[in-house]
């Protein structure tokens, strides 16, 4: 999960949500005590238990992310446009590089691409320079207690207990996403306790501090997700004039004859593949932006984050790592989404006109889609916070001085 994300009501909701979490704090010691049993059950003894929960108390501001994620949110020509940009394609192809000979043995191993390996770890954290910082037992003990999902979040909670009781990973490096997920490539506990391995041989499994742990879990995750060697994941195509799209759906699987069958073709201008392979038709932004037929291996994908348009990040920079194009058809808006350099070049545009933006990251949070807005009033656009194309070319063409 990425902050920076974040839409600005979620703000505009923290004190309710604060002033609600002070009003239900005394639950919280009652409701540690009660999970003391069960992490029994799971083998932390009470000894353990009790040091490691010592002196925890709820961090209510997890609850206002709850019920928001950007992959469901967020237009997916934004979304996209930060996550698969010229920039970090050329920080996967110089990380493929440099862990070649760790790529190369983690894929053979669990007989998955490299690509899809280095595309994963890119977009989860960045190539490790985004890992979190919220320490996941504060986290998960807040959102076991409180709010919806309780049950989901004790079992991450307990998982969370395991990994320390064991060793693997220190109490202070165990930080990261407000939900749970932490590392390189972004694991949940559970996920972790079920298919990290020790990548290094140094008998741990360490998904912060050691990239090859964190590279060969990703691939045994591919794996065990059941990734089939050779295959792709799926492929842009080309619609025909009047198609009907009923039959879309990632669900919906019909062989390739099927599609071929009814005029779609690819839109690289190469044969769909032959034999009965099933596919899925996406069409992530409606029938009039980019379509694609997605098969086994995107499912894979998609079962590392439960959104088509995460998995279709993924796939795509996996593709362009792999030395891919970008897509063929654009997406349906005249004003399409910011790469990460064109949203630090806005940053650095709004701070240039006395908006305090904070760091130029080029993560668009609160206060800088509040500096949009400001923007957008003064310019007479429509004040959404969003950061687009028309703003940054507007802003670019007005003297900061005005």
């Amino acid at each position: 999960m990425n902050v920076g994300w974040l839409a600005l009501p979620l703000a505009l909701s923290a004190s309710a949500t604060l002033a609600q979490g002070a009003a239900q704090g005394d639950r919280f010691p009652a409701c540690l005590a009660g999970l003391r049993a069960d992490a029994a059950a799971r083998g932390v003894s009470g000894a353990s238990f009790d040091r490691l929960t010592a002196g925890l108390v709820p961090d209510m501001s997890v609850l206002e992310l709850l019920d928001y994620q950007p992959e469901f949110r967020t237009p997916i020509w934004d979304y996209l446009a930060g996550l698969v940009d010229d920039e970090r394609v050329a920080d996967g192809l110089a990380m493929r590089e440099k862990w070649a000979a760790t790529l190369a043995a983690a894929a053979e191993r669990y007989q998955v691409d490299p690509e899809t390996v280095v595309a994963v770890w890119g977009v989860e954290s960045n190539f490790g320079r985004t890992l979190g910082k919220r320490p996941l037992l504060t986290s998960l003990g807040t959102l076991s207690c409180y709010g919806r999902r309780q049950a989901y979040f004790r079992g991450e909670f307990l998982s969370t207990l395991k990994i320390l009781d064991s060793g693997d990973i220190a109490a202070d490096r165990l930080v990261g996403s407000w939900a749970g997920a932490f590392g390189q490539t972004q694991f949940m506990p559970s996920t972790f306790l079920r298919l990290a391995v020790d990548g290094d041989g140094d008998g741990r499994r360490d998904l912060v501090d050691s990239v090859p742990d964190a590279l060969a879990s990703t691939a045994n995750f591919l794996h065990r997700a059941g990734w089939r060697k050779g295959e792709p994941w799926g492929f842009e195509v080309i619609l025909p004039a009047g198609f009907e799209t009923s039959a879309a759906g990632r669900g919906n699987k019909r062989p390739l004859s099927y599609w071929a069958g009814r005029g779609v073709r690819r839109a690289d201008g190469q044969p769909l593949p032959a034999g009965d392979t099933t596919a899925g038709l996406l069409l992530p932004a409606g029938p009039r932006g980019p379509a694609f037929l997605v098969m086994r291996n995107f499912d894979v994908i998609y079962g590392y984050n439960a959104a088509e348009s995460y998995a279709l990040a993924i796939a795509h920079l996996a593709d362009r790592i792999g030395g891919g194009k970008p897509f063929v058809t654009p997406w349906p808006t005249d004003d399409p989404g910011l790469s990460r350099r064109e949203r630090r070049e806005l940053q650095t545009l709004l701070a240039s006109r006395g908006h305090p933006v904070g760091e130029i990251d080029g993560i668009i949070g609160a206060s800088t889609r509040q500096a949009i807005q400001a923007e957008q009033r003064r310019l007479g656009m429509v004040a959404d916070g969003r950061a687009g194309q028309k703003l940054l070319a507007a802003l670019r063409a007005a003297p900061a001085d005005r």
